[in-house]
């Protein structure tokens, strides 16, 4: 099997579920039903350094909530799909248009949704709470949970591997060409 920081060498594209991945799970409502989420803002700065290093983060999720929506916009996450039963389906629309190959795909996912789309990929990837049926078809398992820091792991990881320094990456001006 191929070390884990040569394949994050070759990912073009990160993909993350988000309940249980960029939010720890749970779902909170307020009197009149409206949901809320709480998102780890280490986790949307690691997006950030991906958009700065040219790699494309994008979200893959079943369910629809407008807090989802302004997250990933707020994260310039341009690839966002909500409300997606077939994580795979979507996942193998959004590579052809995109002509990469699932080898240049990170996904971190946490729950049996995943795991199709998991055994797919060329780095499968979790947070340390997922269930055990991902964490054992995962290649990187976070030491921090969904919400948590678990995304920032992943990212730092990657970014790392492909050579990049994090702290001359957070200062550097944005390189338009590299926001995707």
């Amino acid at each position: 099997m191929k070390d884990i920081l040569e394949i994050a060498k070759n990912i073009k594209l990160v993909v993350f579920d988000v309940d249980g991945v960029m939010t720890d799970g749970s779902l909170t409502f307020d009197e009149n039903g409206v949901e809320y989420k709480t998102y780890n803002a280490k986790d949307g700065q690691g997006i950030q350094l991906l958009h700065k290093a040219g790699i494309t983060p994008a979200i893959i999720t079943k369910r629809k909530n407008g807090t989802v929506s302004y997250r990933a916009n707020v994260l310039g996450i341009k690839e966002f799909h909500e409300g997606v039963s077939n994580k795979l389906e979507e996942l193998k629309k959004i590579l052809k248009e995109r002509k990469i190959s699932f080898e240049e795909v990170a996904y971190m996912g946490d729950d049996i949704p995943d795991v199709c789309v998991l055994e797919k990929v060329g780095l499968a990837c979790c947070p340390c709470d997922a269930v055990c049926e991902v964490k054992s078809i995962s290649n990187f398992i976070a030491t921090k949970g969904g919400g948590k820091g678990a995304v920032r792991e992943l990212t730092d990881m990657i970014l790392k591997a492909k050579g990049f320094d994090l702290t001359k990456l957070i200062f550097e001006p944005v390189d338009p060409s590299c926001r995707t």
